[in-house]
């Protein structure tokens, strides 16, 4: 009965996974197009990948309860399980590399090759694949993973009215967002003391240690960008565990309140989400200096 109101109440917004998906597409193409066109040719590995379990994801919310559903539905909610864990890890891990660097080599000379006027080249035969071995863009993407676990707790949270699977969920966004904090703060230490990828005057590509830290210090708005999107990420998703629905609507002392507060949250805590990936890749260029 559970799992039926789940996939009854994900299942009216999964398109939006896609339609962002297309969005991080569009920003990630604007921010670095020559990095975007030589990883989506390069490392196709990886993007297939991720396009495969959202394949999963489209099929297993359509197809699980038509008739004639010769897997049953437990296999399909097996996909779902696995779009649901696959997918934001592998997108995290290879929003690391912007970080950490792709393996791929950049001869602008040859735009003027009649037969292959190529620029750029992935070097290995991985495509993609060998991000998985830097422990930060793993890290990446356990962070991405089990940020997305605690925002869809969140959501179901305040789209699904059953007091049991409430509290299953509460117990579940403790787990997920307190393993996320501790992964965010690896993550952003790593970030800020790690070497970087910085440009001189002449073009030429040097590593530098601590320049995504120096990035930050130098752009303050952003920096003070970065630290209020952290507090209310934090906030969004501590507040959930620590008061819950009954003490928020006890403060608030109107139900109705009750409910357009745990939106609130919700709604406090994606954009804070978003904001905050976002802000962590613009520290990898300082206004073009990548």
């Amino acid at each position: 009965h559970e799992r039926q109101l789940i996939v009854n109440s994900t299942g009216r917004k999964w398109e939006l996974t896609f339609t962002t998906l297309v969005t991080f597409g569009g920003a990630f193409f604007a921010s670095f197009p020559l990095f975007y066109s030589t990883s989506f040719g390069g490392a196709y590995w990886v993007w297939i990948l991720i396009l495969i379990t959202f394949v999963f994801q489209a099929v297993s919310y359509e197809f699980q309860s038509k008739a004639g559903n010769i897997l049953g539905k437990n296999t399909f909610r097996v996909f779902l399980t696995l779009n649901g864990f696959l997918a934001p890890l592998l997108i995290g891990t290879a929003v690391g590399t912007f970080f950490t660097g792709s393996a791929f080599t950049v001869n602008k000379n040859a735009v003027g090759d009649a037969i292959m006027p190529t620029i750029s080249q992935w070097t290995n035969a991985w495509h993609g694949l060998e991000a998985v071995t830097n422990p930060f863009n793993v890290a990446f993407g356990l962070m991405v993973m089990l940020l997305a676990v605690s925002l869809g707790a969140l959501y179901m949270i305040n789209n699904i009215s059953n007091e049991e699977l409430s509290k299953r969920l509460r117990k579940s966004l403790l787990v997920s967002f307190t393993g996320f904090l501790v992964i965010f703060l690896f993550v952003v230490y790593n970030l800020f003391t790690m070497e970087g990828f910085a440009v001189n005057e002449n073009g030429i590509i040097t590593m530098q240690e601590g320049k995504y830290l120096t990035n930050i210090i130098d752009m303050p708005v952003v920096l003070v960008m970065f630290l209020i999107g952290a507090v209310l990420l934090v906030a969004g998703g501590v507040l959930p565990i620590r008061v819950g629905k009954k003490l928020v609507a006890k403060i608030l002392e109107r139900s109705k309140l009750e409910s357009i507060a745990v939106k609130l949250i919700m709604k406090v805590m994606q954009v804070a989400a978003y904001v905050l990936l976002g802000l962590i890749g613009g520290v990898a260029g300082q206004l073009g200096d990548l």
